[in-house]
């Protein structure tokens, strides 16, 4: 998670005043983000902005993802996919990661380091096949927090063309997630009914 800065924390970080940012803001060369309560704070993504470190000279990276080892052969059609698109558009790649998980598990190993990256501004560039080889669910969100810190996502099909065994693993794992959540309501509310009608 990205660094919350004060006012105070973000001037001595950057060497300036807080009277420097009050009238930077007041010319629009910096805007403070807000929280609810109206008081201002900074984080990582300005720091690198103000710094000129932004990811001008990051990383050109292509990610692709299968969901399990059975799919090797669909990994090896993706990658082949992409370094097709890439050679076609002179992009040169500076890191290929591949990964094997479902688009629901926001706890795969190289997707948090993917993610961790971004956020350090150490990623220009990242390229995917479809939406959901990124994840299977909150493309928007990912899209907007890569955005915001100097990164560009570049979706090479706009379709969804997951295998339709994947489709369906990620639909069972929704109604799994929900099933198990249901069954612990039940379960509390039978204990719960039982305690108020047999009070020790």
């Amino acid at each position: 998670m990205s660094k919350i800065y004060s006012p105070a924390e973000f001037a001595k970080k950057v060497g300036v005043t807080t009277r420097t940012l009050r009238r930077w803001e007041a010319a629009g060369k910096l805007v403070a983000k807000r929280r609810p309560s109206g008081h201002r704070y900074y984080d990582e993504s300005d720091v690198r902005s103000y710094l000129g470190l932004n990811s001008k000279n990051g990383q050109i990276v292509v990610y692709c993802r299968v969901s399990n080892a059975n799919q090797k052969a669909d990994l090896a059609l993706q990658i082949a996919a992409m370094e097709q698109f890439c050679l076609a558009r002179g992009v040169a790649v500076d890191e290929w990661i591949k990964e094997i998980g479902g688009g629901m598990d926001f706890k795969r190993k190289a997707f948090l380091s993917l993610m961790s990256r971004i956020q350090l501004g150490e990623i220009k560039t990242l390229i995917i096949a479809h939406k959901d080889r990124l994840a299977r669910f909150g493309f928007d969100y990912f899209q907007q927090m890569a955005e915001n810190n100097g990164c560009e996502i570049i979706v090479v099909n706009q379709d969804s063309l997951s295998p339709q065994q994947e489709m369906v693993d990620d639909l069972m794992a929704i109604v799994h997630a929900f099933s198990c959540r249901l069954y612990g309501l039940r379960k509390c509310q039978k204990l719960l009914k039982a305690a108020l009608t047999n009070p020790d």
